[in-house]
């Protein structure tokens, strides 16, 4: 049997068939996989705004959904870049997320900042899985030596990564803070909070930052030097990378 180094050689050097037609058929149904996950999330992200408190968090979600839809149409691109038809194949980890999420708005009063605190944590943990998936697509699809595919995957892993980074800012600035006050006055017996709707327009909005990065696909953070902007909801944001909420 050959030795470890010898197959790698062999790979990169064309005569190691057995190996490509392998990672080839991995990589066809990472694709299928992310594909499903993708459309899945497209349908999450309109029940996530539904079931959102402030003008902030539903905005957030709408502009992801329909950052989102462009994802899928640059999924069905390298479907067709790499010559194989496009399909979907069912995806057990997005599916549980998405469980989540629709768990997150049973559990959580209507119109109450917990829930949008809950509802940003449920979509931070889809984007992690997205930038996992994305982040071994594009290693496969350099290593089989597709370079458009890899570089379209990498447009939507950066920004799957930026998304992450506007809900952390998101919640940072005013979301967690809030919740807990709420909280506290819950359990005093009285609450300065009413129905959906009254946390309207960027009033409580604010930056904060933690020495922490956000998540990579490797379990490490990383960081964000420059300041990133925050999304477009009447009021915006310098926080530069930060922590999970």
């Amino acid at each position: 049997m050959a030795s470890l180094g010898s197959q790698i050689a062999n790979f990169f050097s064309g005569n190691d068939n057995d190996t490509r037609e392998g990672l080839q058929s991995l990589f066809v149904s990472e694709l299928k996989g992310i594909y499903y996950a993708e459309k899945q999330a497209v349908d999450a992200l309109g029940e996530q705004a539904d079931a959102a408190t402030t003008d902030e968090v539903r905005n957030a979600f709408l502009q992801h959904q329909e950052e989102t839809r462009g994802q899928v149409a640059r999924l069905e691109d390298v479907f067709r870049s790499v010559g194989v038809e496009v399909d979907d194949k069912t995806c057990a980890a997005i599916d549980g997320l998405v469980d989540d999420a629709q768990l997150v708005v049973s559990e959580t009063e209507s119109g109450s900042l917990t829930r949008d605190a809950g509802l940003i944590i449920a979509a931070q943990k889809i984007e992690h899985h997205e930038i996992a998936a994305y982040g071994s697509a594009v290693t496969l699809a350099s290593v089989l030596g597709y370079t458009d595919a890899a570089r379209m995957l990498q447009q939507t892993l950066e920004e799957e990564k930026n998304t992450d980074r506007k809900l952390t800012q998101l919640a940072e600035s005013f979301i967690n803070q809030r919740a807990a006050s709420e909280d506290d006055n819950s359990s005093s017996g009285s609450s300065q909070y009413g129905t959906q709707g009254q946390y309207s327009g960027s009033q409580y909005a604010g930056t904060g930052t933690d020495q922490y990065g956000s998540v990579n696909p490797d379990g490490t953070r990383y960081g964000d030097s420059s300041s990133t902007t925050g999304y477009n909801t009447g009021g915006s944001s310098s926080t530069s990378g930060s922590g999970l909420i």
